[in-house]
């Protein structure tokens, strides 16, 4: 498992073994209502540097996602700066887990 990116399947594994593991939507509310993990946590992308600290304190592994990876990625690099460590984004977002993982997950 790359310490960066998770695959959908890493997660799936993580989840089933009851992995300790805080998970963090990063999309907007509306995407939220759409589908999300039900462990999960919403903390939209722009919201990020005022939980910078928070989050970067987790004694959790920290794993973010997004509709496609792009944002999650972004959040990620931005933790990472803001001296984060044991944190994840997840490959593909939310639609690789819906794709692979969940095929009854709405997609948009």
């Amino acid at each position: 498992m790359n310490s960066d990116i998770w695959t959908p399947q890493e997660l799936h594994k993580a989840l089933l073994a009851h992995t300790p593991l805080r998970l963090i939507d990063v999309r907007e509310p509306e995407e939220y209502a759409i589908c999300h993990l039900p462990q999960a946590e919403l903390i939209p992308l722009s919201q990020l540097p005022q939980q910078a600290a928070e989050i970067a304190a987790t004694k959790h592994p920290v794993l973010l996602y997004c509709h496609h990876g792009v944002r999650s990625e972004m959040a990620l690099r931005f933790l990472q700066q803001s001296g984060a460590k044991n944190i994840s984004h997840l490959q593909g977002g939310i639609d690789a887990w819906a794709e692979q993982i969940d095929p009854t997950m709405p997609r948009y």
